[in-house]
């Protein structure tokens, strides 16, 4: 048997679709479907990832049972600098003294491991990283 990621939704209110379109956006990902409170995007992997709700209005905690974090895969580090740059001019905080490498992750000496960790609006946790050549 063979499987791959096929979508997944991210339950989120309304009023911050906007934010999800805009960051999908910048990072090359195709609109799929729009409507009130709803976005699906496209990744060029036939991915896709939903945003929308209804929520309940409970607050997330990536760090307690479900799901942590939704890594995204950069082709560059450059890329990764890119969102930096864009998230500051959104006023959006970069996380856990990120943007940086991680040696640890990385694959082997020559390879790096380059993240960006960030929230949303609905305190969804990304991660947004280059694993490759240093």
């Amino acid at each position: 048997m063979e499987s791959s990621l096929g979508h997944i939704q991210v339950n989120v209110r309304s009023m911050n679709v906007p934010f999800y379109r805009d960051l999908m956006g910048f990072l090359g990902w195709i609109v799929l479907y729009e409507a009130d409170g709803m976005i699906g995007v496209g990744g060029k992997d036939g991915a896709s990832l939903w945003f929308g709700g209804p929520p309940k209005e409970v607050e997330n905690d990536y760090d307690g049972p479900g799901v942590n974090h939704l890594g995204i895969a950069a082709q560059s580090q450059d890329d990764v600098d890119r969102l930096v740059a864009h998230l500051e001019r959104r006023g959006v905080a970069c996380l856990f003294d990120t943007p940086r490498h991680r040696p640890e992750f990385a694959s082997g000496d020559s390879n790096t491991y380059y993240q960006v960790m960030f929230e949303s609006p609905d305190r969804i946790l990304f991660e947004f990283v280059y694993t490759g050549p240093k």
